[in-house]
């Protein structure tokens, strides 16, 4: 079994999964940003369609949701680090997930810790502490801790299944929108 490499500056020796991590990582911070989404589900959503992960981005969403805002608001474990393990579940359990489940389990130990390396935390409460009175500063950290996780997850995904970049497209590029694109999305979405 390949080592674990999640930290995107340790390895470049797959060139196209750096991109594609990179694109993804973006992807979801659009989603964050432009408040289509929320973290947890920005992550597995992001995840999800760029790995052709099978789910519908209905139900990405319906099961990051509830990990949204440090599992609802609860303010325990970041839900940018929860979709991430999400994600990477659902790949590396692939259609075998019984037989995966200690990999799936070791892969979720992997990116806690190279979360928590990276970013000092794991707990919301923790992550958010010097920022929890500043809407702006607030946001923008969940935005780039929502991308980094997404990047994190990718890696990790791609180091363990690199036979995914096989069926997808190369070119890597995600439709991502302004602000009002995103807001008339969200209307259109309700109806």
């Amino acid at each position: 079994m390949k080592p674990l490499i999640i930290n995107p500056m340790e390895d470049e020796r797959n060139p196209a999964a750096r991109h594609l991590a990179v694109s993804l990582k973006e992807y979801a911070r659009n989603l964050y940003e432009t408040r289509q989404l929320l973290c947890s589900e920005a992550v597995l959503v992001a995840l999800n369609k760029g790995l052709n992960g099978g789910l519908t981005e209905q139900q990405a969403v319906a099961m990051a949701a509830p990990f949204c805002v440090a599992m609802g608001d609860s303010g325990c474990l970041c839900g940018a680090l929860s979709g991430a393990v999400l994600g990477a579940g659902l790949f590396i359990g692939n259609s075998h997930p019984y037989s995966h489940r200690r990999e799936m389990r070791k892969s979720g130990l992997a990116l806690h810790n190279a979360f928590k390396a990276a970013n000092g935390a794991t707990c919301c409460r923790v992550l958010t502490q010097k920022v929890k009175h500043d809407k702006k500063a607030h946001f923008k950290q969940c935005a780039g801790l929502t991308a980094d996780a997404t990047e994190m997850a990718a890696l990790m995904i791609l180091n363990k299944r690199p036979e995914l970049l096989a069926f997808l497209d190369g070119s890597a590029t995600f439709k991502t929108r302004g602000r009002l694109g995103a807001i008339m999305l969200q209307f259109f979405r309700w109806f």
